[in-house]
C-alpha cells in the first residue's frame, strides 16, 4: 500500500488504443474515488489512450508486445509492480491478465480478470477455438474473481470451465460527457452532410467480429429514393476490402469513411442512427454511449446486445450476417420519424436507469474491498456476492 494508505490498483489492458475496453478503463480510472484508491495503468501498446490517461495525470507504463502469453516480459511485468507497490492486479482482457497473472501470482497479489468478451468464438475453426477456450480456462483459475460484462458471456464459460468464482458488472457510461444537452461541434458541416439527410453512424473497429461487410450490402439494397447517408468511423483490417466493395458496390455517394477520432460524443450528436451489426460482443460500450446520447439502435441479436435492446422498444434487433434484413430495418427507421423517436427516448432512459458508471465503478471498488485483507479493508460498503 503507498505511503498516504491509498490502495494501489493496476489496471492492464492490452493497447494503447482506444476501444470499448480501453474506453472503460479510461472511465473506471476516472469514476474511482481518489481518497481511497490509486489507479495505475499499464498498456501493452502505446496510444491516445496513455496520452489521455496522462493528461488527467495517471500514472501510466507501457510494456511493448502484441502476443498474449509473451512471457519474455513477465520479469518486466514484475519489476514494475513490486516497482509500484501494487495491491491489487486489476487486468482487463485475455492479452492483459496471460501477460501479468504469472508476476502477480509470485508477488501473492489478488487478481481480478474483467472478461470484456471472450477469446473464443463461435465462428472460429474448431481447433482454434478449442485452444483459446482452454487458455481462458486456465486464466479464470488464476484469478481470484472473474468479472463478466453480461450475462451472456458468464453462461456461455459456465457450460465449459469452472465460474464459481465469478460476478457479473455491467458497463457503466459517463453520463455527463455522452449528455445530448452539452454543446458539440457541427460534424455534418464538417463532412458536408445536410441537416435534413438522415444520418446512420457506425463507430466501431472495422473488423470481422464489427462486420462491416454485411452493413455495406445492406446499404447497396436500400431504395434509391431514401434520403440517407452513412459514416463509417474506424479503422481495422478489413478497411481496405471494406473501401473496396463500397466501390464494387456503387455506393460510395452513400458512405463516408472516416478514420478513427477521439471525438465521440460529437459524432453521435451529428448521428439519427446508430449501426452495430456485430457477430459477437460482450457488452459494447460504443453502444451504451450511443443509447445515452438518445440515437435510435439498429444492432444484431447476439450476446450481451440483446440484454440491453428490447426489439421495438429502444431499438431494433435484426439477426447477424442478414444484409436484407438490415437494410429493411434501416429504412424503416429512416423514412418512420415517430418511431426513431420513441426509441431513441427509451435508449436514453435505458442508460440512464441501467448504466451509470458511478454505479459499476461502486461494484468495482466493493470487488477491490473484497480482494484486501480485513486489516487493510478500508470502506464500510458489503461486499459484492459472487454468482
Amino acid at each position: 500500500m503507498s505511503v498516504k494508505g491509498k490502495i494501489r490498483v493496476l489496471e492492464t489492458i492490452r493497447q494503447g488504443k482506444i476501444g470499448g475496453g480501453e474506453t472503460h478503463v479510461l472511465d473506471l480510472v476516472k469514476a474511482l474515488d481518489k481518497e481511497l484508491y490509486e489507479p495505475i495503468v499499464l498498456s501493452f501498446t502505446d496510444g491516445p489512450m496513455i496520452s489521455t490517461l496522462q493528461q488527467m495525470g495517471i500514472k501510466t507504463y507501457v510494456i511493448k508486445t502484441e502476443r498474449p502469453f509473451d512471457f519474455t516480459k513477465w520479469k518486466e511485468v514484475k519489476r514494475l509492480l513490486k516497482a509500484c507497490q501494487i495491491d491489487i492486479l486489476h487486468a482487463h482482457g485475455t492479452r492483459a491478465l496471460s501477460n501479468t497473472f504469472w508476476a502477480a501470482r509470485r508477488l501473492g497479489l489478488p487478481i481480478i480478470y474483467t472478461v470484456h468478451g471472450w477469446s473464443f468464438h463461435a465462428d472460429q475453426p474448431s481447433l482454434m477455438k478449442s485452444y483459446r477456450t482452454l487458455g481462458e480456462k486456465f486464466l479464470t483459475s488464476k484469478s481470484d474473481i472473474t468479472v463478466c460484462v453480461s450475462e451472456s458471456n458468464l453462461k456461455e464459460s459456465q457450460q465449459l470451465f469452472d465460474m464459481s468464482r465469478a460476478t457479473i458488472i455491467k458497463n457503466g457510461i459517463d453520463l455527463n460527457k455522452f449528455n445530448k444537452g452539452n454543446s458539440f461541434s457541427d460534424i455534418r458541416r464538417e463532412l458536408n452532410i445536410a441537416k435534413e439527410t438522415i444520418l446512420v453512424g457506425y463507430i466501431a473497429r472495422i473488423t470481422s467480429q464489427k462486420d462491416p461487410i454485411t452493413l455495406l450490402k445492406a446499404i447497396a439494397l436500400i431504395p434509391a429514393d431514401v434520403n440517407i447517408h452513412f459514416l463509417i468511423v474506424g479503422e481495422g483490417d478489413l478497411k481496405e476490402e471494406a473501401l473496396q466493395l463500397a466501390v464494387e458496390l456503387k455506393i460510395l455517394t452513400r458512405v463516408t469513411f472516416v478514420d478513427f477520432r477521439q471525438d465521440i460524443p460529437d459524432i453521435l450528436n451529428a448521428i439519427d442512427i446508430y449501426c452495430l451489426p456485430s457477430l459477437w460482443e460482450g457488452l459494447s460500450i460504443g453502444l451504451l454511449e450511443a443509447m445515452a446520447m438518445s440515437k435510435a439502435i439498429v444492432a444484431t441479436a447476439i450476446d450481451g446486445t440483446k440484454e440491453v435492446i428490447e426489439h421495438m422498444v429502444n431499438g431494433l434487433l435484426v439477426p447477424p450476417s442478414s444484409p436484407a434484413l438490415l437494410a429493411k430495418s434501416l429504412t424503416l427507421l429512416a423514412t418512420d420519424e415517430a418511431l426513431r423517436n420513441t426509441l431513441s427516448a427509451n435508449a436514453h432512459l435505458t442508460i440512464k436507469d441501467n448504466h451509470d458508471v458511478r454505479k459499476m465503478t461502486r461494484q468495482i471498488e466493493s470487488l477491490y474491498q473484497k480482494m484486501l485483507p480485513q486489516s487493510r479493508n478500508i470502506s464500510s460498503e458489503k461486499p459484492l456476492q459472487l454468482i
